[in-house]
């Protein structure tokens, strides 16, 4: 369930970023590529970027702790930057999914998916009850 609702919440992550003109981020949709086919995409992009940084992103976060204690954690927007340009590689492999203009641009919009997902997790982690 938690990997369903997280693979919503980074679908939508992408469309928000999507919207933002000058990120140049762009999602190819499923032909014909009418609003259901987009919404497919964007949940197919969302599930292959959850699968990239579950798999690909903990060994790199493994290798790249040293200089994750030198830059004080700063490491982490390039690392979610390159994890979504993997994800739009891959995607774009099979002629769909996500187009990014730039690495750089492709950082920052992994800094905004990671604060839409930051966002989300406040308002859909189950509360504890205090008796």
């Amino acid at each position: 369930m938690r990997f369903i609702v997280r693979v919503v919440v980074n679908a939508f992550a992408i469309w928000v970023v999507t919207l933002i003109t000058a990120l140049q981020v762009v999602v190819t949709p499923f032909p014909p590529g009418e609003t259901l086919q987009l919404v497919l995409t964007l949940l197919a992009v969302s599930a292959v970027f959850a699968l990239v940084n579950t798999i690909i992103g903990t060994v790199i976060k493994i290798v790249a702790f040293p200089l994750y204690i030198l830059t004080l954690g700063l490491i982490s927007l390039l690392i979610n930057g390159l994890l979504l340009w993997i994800t739009a590689w891959f995607t774009q492999w099979w002629g769909w999914g996500l187009s990014l203009g730039s690495f750089w641009l492709g950082v920052v919009a992994a800094l905004i998916i990671s604060l839409i997902n930051w966002v989300f997790g406040i308002i859909l982690r189950p509360q504890t009850r205090r008796s």
